[in-house]
């Protein structure tokens, strides 16, 4: 005898069958088991779903009913609470329940056998259930990750470097981890935010100033949680890739020697397939304590799971931009509710949003605001002194200012460290000649080609179209084609220029009385592209052998440099005058990161420096940043929001639409909108809804062309989220029967992006 069971299956959301199809089986199998299933001519991996949310469209045809090819049993079903994420995940961001489950479960699952799972699962509880090692094997195991693949390790607050030493292998119980805790010295701000996690149920809001010792209040959170629950676990995300190994460096240097060194595995996306595994499943089985790792983190299977911990919670890359359009901030907080977890969100620059739900409870707010506004170490310690340069006083032409280049020399001088911030990769983003007014610009985008000098091309950074630099001009032959603007690359160039007669003090030699020249650095997308680039680059920044560091905002956040006492920000203002309301609060945001990356050592905090180099001195920006002023700039931010209409006091969605044309993708949008004000108003009660809804007119999207692809995107607004999400929900057969309209020829797909950050 055999039985029906849906499947949750990977289909998009504008595909024509349900994402939950049913499969044949000899016995009833519980919800949240993986399967192997049939789907067209190829085999797919599949989650048996609760039977109440099947959605297949159509009646079922008995005969069309196939068996489930495989049972993967050896891995455990997938929790409740997890499947309820999805549910909610799919529903709120308009997207298939199957391509938002299917898409957070690591690849290899849907290669290995069942036998082969059974057997990479049995070596990984057996990794788990041994006890923390002896001080030479747990020094060994710190060198390498679960799938023996090398781990590294960013230095540690004191400017150290974690080695064997440091890590005993002597097992702690958890009352000598708690004494050891309790051993490290906090500061009474600290002492009062774990006071205020302990007692309270959040979600909260750590509002702490860069350098204020967030990292050691999550590190001690997790610390009295798995005293009080040896076997719950914790969540902690990172906005980026290259924060994950300074922050599993903290951690496993204090989890490892009582937890073993597999109890913190990482999640992120720059993993090998086999790791992503290994870690999922350490995740999955509840053996390992702590998960670490980016967006795509918040849909790890964590049966234990009660502190989430979200660093850098204003960081825009907690915003999936591709495929199911997830905030990742946002389904942690809906997590940590749904399964009884703690939720922290930390940054030195909230986003306005979470700022707005951390006001009084008195006045709507939903969040506890937590305060931590001095920075640990010396008593007194204050943030670096902010400097803004007036560029129109200073030479014409002229890229760092006479004033800036003698305070880089200055610090050189003393053994210190220099940050230079241009965020522009490449040497110089537009090549042009001055004769016919040619310019490098991409024939497949809507941009120019940057001009990278290291290997003389020009590269789209959309369509990756990389070519040769031409001898001459393309457009009239003049061999004189010259540079427009400044990247990473140039900034690079003019400074060991500049720097040329400096030397490094305390280096001179027989060979090199003078001492040796200064040593450049850059970090960027460009300079570490190769695998274990960017851990080395960050080595030596941290080892001193670097003493001016050139990059883009990749160093500009998140980094413990301890050497590093003036940090210099170039070109800002392009953001000034940028079209997008969010322009601002996201040029506050990391140039105050930015500016926490000075002074982070207390004996050199006292003279560290920000040096601004800008246009418009008085902009309220800049205003702000001197004073380090985030309340009165959020403030006055929300006001201006609240007076347009714009988030958190409304709420969006965009429809984005991609066709061989303009004109076909603006017909879809306009097609949708007006069906839906003509259509979707004579349903039955729906007008008074529509009224909530404003539809504003398709535009070409700002990069209107990406790899011969036409972009363009409609504006959905409403005062009411319940609104807006009952009309998207509503909608979306509108969407898709507006596809077939002759009009909309060319359409290639479409997509809804809920609480857009890009307009």
């Amino acid at each position: 005898m055999s039985v029906w069971l849906p499947v949750l299956v990977h289909t998009p959301a504008h595909a024509s069958m349900g994402p939950v199809l049913t499969y044949r089986h000899r016995e009833l199998l519980p919800a949240g088991t993986l399967v192997r299933v049939p789907l067209g001519a190829r085999e797919t991996l599949g989650v048996v779903w609760d039977a109440s949310d099947e959605d297949a469209s159509g009646e079922i045809d008995p005969a069309k009913v196939r068996d489930i090819s495989e049972v993967l049993d050896t891995v455990l079903p997938l929790a409740g609470a997890w499947q309820q994420l999805v549910r909610f995940a799919a529903r709120y961001y308009q997207r298939s329940a199957g391509e938002v489950a299917l898409a957070a479960l690591p690849p290899q699952l849907r290669e290995l056998s069942s036998l082969q799972l059974q057997r990479k699962a049995a070596r990984l509880q057996k990794t788990l259930s041994k006890p923390a090692p002896e001080a030479k094997q747990f020094s060994a195991a710190c060198e390498s990750s679960a799938d023996g693949s090398p781990r590294r390790f960013a230095p540690r607050d004191d400017g150290a470097t974690l080695t064997s030493s440091d890590a005993t292998g002597e097992v702690l119980s958890p009352a000598q981890s708690q004494a050891q805790a309790s051993s490290k010295t906090l500061s009474a701000e600290q002492t009062e935010v774990l006071a205020q996690i302990e007692t309270q149920s959040g979600p909260f809001l750590l509002f702490g100033a860069t350098g204020s010792g967030k990292t050691e209040v999550y590190l001690q959170a997790v610390e009295q949680l798995l005293a009080r629950e040896p076997q719950a676990q914790a969540l902690v995300m990172v906005p980026e890739i290259n924060l994950t190994p300074q922050l599993e460096g903290r951690f496993v240097e204090r989890f490892a020697p009582q937890w073993g060194p597999h109890a913190v595995v990482s999640l992120h996306s720059g993993m090998t397939p086999a790791q992503r595994l290994s870690a999922w499943l350490a995740a999955h089985q509840g053996g390992a304590r702590i998960v670490l790792g980016t967006r795509m983190a918040v849909f790890a299977s964590m049966p234990g799971l009660r502190l989430i911990v979200v660093d850098e919670e204003h960081d825009p890359s907690y915003k999936s931009g591709e495929g199911a359009r997830y905030s990742a901030r946002d389904l942690a907080v809906y997590r940590g509710r749904l399964e009884g977890a703690k939720v922290v969100l930390g940054s030195a620059t909230p986003s306005l949003e979470s700022w707005f739900h951390s006001r009084p409870t008195s006045e709507g707010g939903r969040y506890l605001r937590l305060h931590m506004p001095s920075r640990v170490g010396a008593a007194g310690r204050s943030l670096p002194l902010v400097r803004r340069v007036d560029m129109t006083h200073q030479p014409r032409n002229a890229v760092l200012s006479p004033p800036l280049l003698e305070a880089i020399k200055e610090r050189i001088a003393r053994g210190e460290q220099c940050l230079v911030f241009l965020n522009r990769r490449g040497y110089a983003p537009v090549l042009h000649c001055s004769d016919c007014g040619w310019k490098s610009a991409c024939g497949h985008c809507s941009a120019f080609r940057v001009f990278h000098k290291s290997d003389r091309t020009l590269r789209c950074h959309h369509c990756g179209h990389s070519e040769r630099v031409p001898r001459t001009c393309p457009g009239c032959g003049n061999p004189d084609i010259l540079t427009q603007g400044r990247g990473t690359e140039q900034i690079e160039e003019l400074l060991t220029a500049l720097l040329a007669e400096v030397r490094r003090p305390g280096t001179q030699t027989a060979d090199q009385p003078d001492g040796e020249p200064v040593r450049m650095g850059r970090i960027d997308a460009d300079s570490t592209r190769l695998k274990g680039t960017l851990q080395t680059q960050l080595a030596a920044v941290h080892a001193g052998e670097v003493d001016v560091l050139v990059g883009t905002q990749m160093i500009a956040k998140g980094h413990d440099f301890r050497r590093i006492t003036l940090v210099a920000a170039i070109n800002p203002d392009s953001a000034l005058f940028s079209s997008d309301f969010r322009a601002p609060e996201r040029l506050f945001s990391l140039l105050l990161q930015a500016a926490g990356r000075a002074g982070r050592d207390a004996a050199l905090g006292a003279h560290s420096e920000v040096w601004v180099q800008t246009f418009q001195p008085a902009h309220p920006v800049y205003a702000a940043l001197k004073n380090y002023d985030y309340r009165s700039f959020a403030h006055s931010q929300l006001q201006e929001r609240e007076q347009a209409g714009m988030p958190p006091f409304s709420y969006q969605a965009l429809v984005r639409a991609d066709a061989r044309s303009q004109e076909a993708a603006q017909a879809f949008l306009n097609t949708a909108r007006n069906r839906a004000t003509s259509d979707m108003g004579q349903w039955p009660g729906w007008a008074q809804v529509l009224e909530q809804v404003m539809l504003y007119p398709a535009v070409p999207m700002a990069m209107q062309r990406v790899a011969n692809v036409e972009r363009a995107q409609m504006l959905v607004e409403s005062p009411s989220r319940n609104a807006l999400q009952s009309f998207l929900a509503a909608w979306q057969e509108v969407l898709h029967a507006s596809r077939s309209d002759p009009a909309s020829k060319g359409l290639i797909r479409w997509a809804i992006d809920v609480d857009p950050l890009a307009i």
